[in-house]
């Protein structure tokens, strides 16, 4: 089955800029639905930022127009760009396949903004 290894998170000031990577080994990621969710301390995890199968991107609303998500076929990897960052979004960010089938998760990378 596919394994999920995320890097780049990191601490940052308030307006910031993060890219956050999501490397794919054991099956591809391109065919699916693929995303990047965050979790703070006793709350749910969230769905942040979608991309289809077909490249089309979703994102949740209090990240428009700030966060950006991207994949790379030929590397299997997917991407998400955090711009303008606030101190809302810190949390640990996790890339998904298929988050609403088999859901495989990686175990995440750390945002601080402060």
């Amino acid at each position: 089955h596919v394994q999920l290894v995320e890097s780049g998170g990191g601490s940052v000031q308030v307006g910031g800029s993060l890219r956050l990577s999501c490397a794919a080994s054991g099956d591809t990621i391109g065919r699916y639905c693929k995303g990047w969710f965050r979790q703070i301390p006793d709350k749910e995890r969230e769905g942040v930022a979608g991309n289809e199968g077909d490249g089309s991107t979703s994102y949740a609303d209090s990240v428009k127009g700030r966060f950006t998500v991207s994949q790379d076929s030929a590397k299997n990897a997917l991407y998400l760009q955090l711009d303008k960052l606030s101190t809302e979004d810190t949390a640990m960010y996790y890339c998904a396949r298929d988050p609403a089938g088999a859901g495989y998760y990686g175990r995440g990378t750390q945002v601080t903004v402060s």
